[in-house]
């Protein structure tokens, strides 16, 4: 049995960031050892949309399970914010800070989703829950002086943290509509704050407070060239981290991928994302606010579809590089995608092609 081209958009898009969103994940660059927002770390997950996001896929049950590994870097008030957060440091007028953050963690997205047979608003409905799992590593080390006129207080060594548990859940709702080779997608997603967390430690795997996100999606998918692109955008309203009396602001993200078909089965290409935090936060303390995270990374994808049983299998990976940061470490992450959904219609029926594609990647 050999699977359909239009079978294909099984699962480059997945939310935590992932994939994707889905998360999101709330392990933004390494979950509570990230630092964008709130000590550098975001609701959304950068780079969990990819390939055929808003692709229709084959209605009922799917299955998604992605290895995240990232491994970034910070210094400055990224990382000295960190320290103070946990109340290693409490600094109350001038800083210097000469700090170095490193966080690396490898967890894995668990993602359940159901497509509905019945069109809603003449589209394709679709919901989804993210869970996560995993571990995560922080440390910081350098020195921090904080002084009032003559009198000055320094700090300096390193400290670390591990974390392993698990996260936040992350549920997800799709829409899709499909018109040709056009595909366009809105989503609502957000974060219940069930996962290990402490305002005192360095490595979390939640983030403490519960995030509403939504945005739209579009993808361009010609089957006879192979050729597809899409991009997808949100933004995340944060609620306040009872924790430490701490609002993010207002994020903004997109995430986009390319790609081009080889065979049937086999894909390469281009991903890619921005992630820009449009609002400060507030609740932070005045030597270390505005505190506004933005990042950019992009990469190279495979990704391969075979069949499994009366099953369609999907593996992708992924890789982003980043740069351009700002308040928010940077470095590199990488995703690992499997996904299970019902094979494709073969090529005999007469109903029109469904891309079969999980709902994050």
């Amino acid at each position: 049995m050999r699977p359909k081209l239009s079978g294909l958009l099984s699962c480059v898009g997945v939310r935590l960031g992932a994939a994707s969103i889905i998360f999101l994940v709330a392990v933004a660059c390494g979950g509570g050892a990230a630092l964008a927002d709130e000590g550098g770390v975001s609701f959304w997950v950068p780079g969990l949309f990819g390939s055929l996001a808003a692709a229709p896929q084959v209605p009922g049950w799917q299955f998604a399970a992605i290895n995240y590994y990232t491994n970034v870097s910070a210094s400055g008030s990224v990382a000295a914010s960190r320290e103070i957060t946990i109340g290693k440091f409490n600094p109350t007028v001038n800083v210097n800070a000469n700090v170095n953050l490193h966080a690396q963690a490898d967890l894995a997205f668990l993602i359940p989703s159901y497509v509905f047979a019945t069109p809603v608003f003449g589209g394709q409905f679709a919901l989804s829950m993210l869970a996560v799992a995993g571990t995560n590593h922080v440390s910081i080390d350098g020195t921090i002086t904080a002084g009032v006129r003559d009198f000055t207080i320094t700090r300096q060594g390193s400290i670390g943290d591990t974390a392993t548990g698990v996260g936040d859940l992350y549920p997800m709702a799709t829409l899709k509509w499909h018109n040709g080779v056009n595909n366009f997608m809105i989503f609502v997603d957000g974060d219940i704050p069930v996962g290990q967390y402490s305002s005192s430690q360095l490595a979390n795997l939640g983030i403490g407070h519960g995030a509403i996100d939504g945005g739209v999606g579009y993808t361009y998918f010609d089957e006879k060239a192979g050729h597809e692109f899409s991009a997808v955008a949100g933004l995340t309203g944060n609620f306040r981290n009872p924790s430490t009396d701490y609002t993010n602001g207002l994020d903004l993200h997109l995430d986009w991928a390319a790609a081009q078909f080889l065979s049937k089965q086999a894909f390469v290409g281009l991903v890619g994302y921005v992630y820009d935090q449009l609002t400060p936060d507030r609740g932070c303390r005045p030597i270390i606010c505005p505190f506004e995270s933005r990042v950019i990374g992009v990469g190279p994808q495979l990704g391969y579809l075979f069949p499994v049983g009366n099953m369609q299998g999907y593996l992708n990976l992924k890789g982003y590089g980043e740069f351009d940061n700002n308040a928010r470490p940077d470095g590199f992450n990488l995703w690992l995608t499997f996904s299970l959904s019902p094979a494709p219609p073969s090529s005999t029926s007469s109903a029109p092609p469904i891309i079969t594609k999980t709902p994050r990647n």
